[in-house]
């Protein structure tokens, strides 16, 4: 089992940054490819970032490509998201997640992650 708990969020105007957190406890971190996925009201959940589990990598959706930023320090147990430029569409509930597996390909489905955190919400108005 790993615990996720994010941090972070907030209210912010456009074209402002936020940076969330994720703490993780259990089992051994550096053991897990890291993602980061948002909902909207009314929406899917959808993939943000992710991470390779030494960190070296990272893949990003379109959508924010060149804005967000994930990283992850395996000593410290955290991975995070730092969110430049924000707009208005960025608004959600943010999660983090962790998966066990791993494979050639980049993890982007919700499917593929095994544990989830509790959310954070992050507000861009205009």
């Amino acid at each position: 089992q790993v615990q996720l708990v994010e941090s972070g969020g907030g209210l912010v105007q456009a074209g402002g940054s936020l940076r969330l957190s994720c703490a993780a406890s259990g089992r051994t971190f550096s053991n897990y490819v890291m993602g980061w996925f948002r909902q909207a009201p009314g929406k899917e959940r959808e993939f943000v970032a992710t991470t390779t589990r030494g960190g070296g990598s990272t893949f990003y959706a379109n959508s924010v490509k060149g804005r967000f930023t994930i990283s992850r320090d395996n000593a410290k147990n955290t991975v995070t998201l730092q969110m430049n430029s924000l707009k208005p569409e960025d608004t959600a509930v943010y999660y983090c997640a962790a998966a066990r597996s791993y494979g050639s390909s980049w993890l982007r489905g919700p499917h593929e992650y095994d544990y989830w955190g509790q959310g954070t919400q992050v507000t861009v108005s205009s």
